[in-house]
């Protein structure tokens, strides 16, 4: 596989839209990670919660042991503090999970906003560029061979705007047809062209 052309305004092309592509990718990975740091924010008050709670359900239980112990009616006036206990720790529970949900959504939030520019490149760039990368690169082998001068030149033929190849002369597809050494050469330097390498193998 040939990575880039040998013809340099094509090489630069290929080369600015990679970086181009590279920066795409950065900055939508960037995004994403800002979209799960600010919505990871919103779980502040839920830390919060569950620290108040928290703390609030071992002092009262803290509360009610010492209660517990006053003899006689130690077991009646510990059941509010226990009740209250109760009730602080389901505060706490409830700003947990508000913080699970915080976390699960800010995952998802910055998976949707990476995945459609990546799904991008995935699925129309890349493709492309791996196909020219193949195609470049049989080209680039068989060129110096005359069975691979012939198939540039049918490739050619079959694939090359008519314009294109009307200017190569209005009897072109005859001169294929017998043979003829400058109609192949030329009809093979134009698929090249196309595809941004040179006859020769040169950069230029």
């Amino acid at each position: 596989m040939k990575l880039y052309a040998e013809r340099l305004p094509t090489a630069i092309r290929q080369l600015l839209t990679d970086l181009a592509v590279v920066v795409w990718v950065y900055l939508w990975i960037r995004a994403g990670l800002w979209v799960h740091d600010m919505v990871e924010k919103l779980a502040v008050p839920g830390q919060r919660l569950q620290s108040a709670g928290g703390g609030i359900a071992d002092n009262l239980a803290d509360a009610g042991g010492k209660i517990n112990r006053v003899p006689l009616v130690g077991d009646q006036l510990v059941k509010p503090f226990n009740g209250a206990a109760s009730a602080a720790r389901a505060i706490a529970d409830a700003g947990r999970q508000q913080q699970q949900l915080v976390h699960q959504s800010s995952v998802v939030l910055a998976i949707v906003a990476v995945a459609v520019p990546l799904a991008l490149v995935l699925f129309l760039w890349l493709p492309l560029r791996l196909r020219w990368m193949r195609r470049a690169g049989v080209a680039s082998a068989v060129r110096a061979e005359p069975a691979g001068r012939d198939l540039l030149a049918l490739r050619a033929l079959a694939g090359q705007p008519l314009d294109e190849l009307t200017r190569l002369g209005p009897d072109i597809a005859q001169s294929w047809r017998n043979g003829d050494a400058e109609a192949l050469d030329a009809l093979a330097a134009l698929e090249l062209r196309r595809l941004g390498l040179t006859a020769s193998g040169r950069r230029r």
